[in-house]
């Protein structure tokens, strides 16, 4: 950054500038934490000392925050992928079953925006097809904050609901199924080759619930990119009254898309040379969500199970979450 042409690029210099940002937060976490708990250990030293209880009580209350942050900074430190820090790109797409899966895959997409709120994240809904009747035929997210796709990639996957459905009259119980797709967000550093002779481009009209402020523009827009001859991505953007702003956002979801698949790729490589390759399919679900006949949320990855089904539908994932990653470090 001393260099007399460190700006002759901004892109770059930007970039350089936000991985600077990146690493110094942990440096600075770290440093806090070591001054809080000689703090603490100076404290207890005092009350145990001077036989204050009362002053023993904080130091019990102190240290058993500074478990969680350190706990928290712990996970924090197996994110060190290369995109680990960036946003993320969330997509949401129901199964197979009409209503029952377009509702299922709502109640996901809300899990993880109420997930993104607890931790501080924000979110920008990028594009959002709602069902014939309840739910969504699908979702497009952007998940904006330090490590989004980092923690989100452990959610990548298909996820099964069972439970009585709320639209059977006689009461029976339904298995649902939805897809959750996570790609990080890239920025100008990385660079991704888009041949625009495999790209093709379709405009339609946004659809919503109607009201004044319903767009009667054909600015919505997919972006279908022909990758090879039996892959190809499909990206929908419909969430800014501009045309021009819509491709923007569905461009940037394209290059994230298409850098994930080349990543997934060179993963599926590595594992077949290695002899461990694993069927990616529909039905391989890697966490099971049962509220009927009894309550019990289990990820088929780790083992971890939870009773508390309320709490992770609002959110509450950090268990399941910390468990995926620290599986893969040991995979390592």
């Amino acid at each position: 950054m001393a260099r007399s042409d460190f700006w002759d690029n901004v892109d770059e210099a930007q970039d350089v500038l936000k991985r600077r940002s990146q690493l110094q937060v942990p440096l600075d976490r770290w440093g806090k934490l070591t001054a809080q708990v000689q703090d603490a250990r100076g404290l207890f030293e005092l009350a145990e000392e001077e036989q204050d209880a009362e002053v023993l009580q904080e130091v019990m209350v102190e240290v058993s925050k500074l478990a969680l942050e350190v706990d928290h900074f712990e996970l924090e430190s197996m994110l060190s992928g290369d995109m680990d820090g960036a946003n993320a790109i969330v997509e949401i797409h129901p199964g197979a079953g009409g209503t029952e899966s377009q509702d299922w895959a709502e109640m996901l997409m809300r899990m993880y925006i109420r997930w993104a709120e607890t931790h501080g994240y924000t979110y920008e809904t990028l594009d959002l097809q709602p069902g014939e009747e309840v739910g969504i035929k699908s979702a497009t997210l952007r998940m904006m904050g330090l490590y989004a796709y980092g923690y989100l990639k452990a959610e990548m996957g298909v996820h099964r609901l069972v439970r009585i459905s709320p639209f059977d009259a006689a009461k029976r119980r339904h298995t649902s199924f939805a897809a959750m797709l996570v790609s990080p967000e890239i920025d100008a550093s990385v660079q991704v080759e888009i041949d625009d002779a495999r790209l093709r481009v379709d405009t339609y009209r946004s659809s919503g619930a109607g009201g004044q402020h319903v767009n009667v523009t054909d600015s919505a827009l997919r972006l279908t990119y022909q990758v090879d001859d039996e892959t190809k991505v499909v990206v929908q953007c419909q969430n800014e009254r501009s045309q021009h702003k819509n491709r923007a956002s569905a461009m940037s979801v394209l290059r994230s898309r298409l850098y994930a698949l080349e990543q997934q790729r060179q993963r599926e490589r590595m594992a077949e040379l290695q002899g461990e390759k694993k069927e990616i399919a529909w039905g391989n679900q890697i966490r099971s969500y049962t509220l009927a006949p009894y309550q019990l949320i289990k990820d088929h990855r780790t083992g971890v199970e939870a009773g508390h089904v309320d709490a992770v539908f609002d959110g509450g994932l950090d268990e399941f979450i910390k468990a995926y990653l620290l599986s893969q470090r040991k995979d390592k």
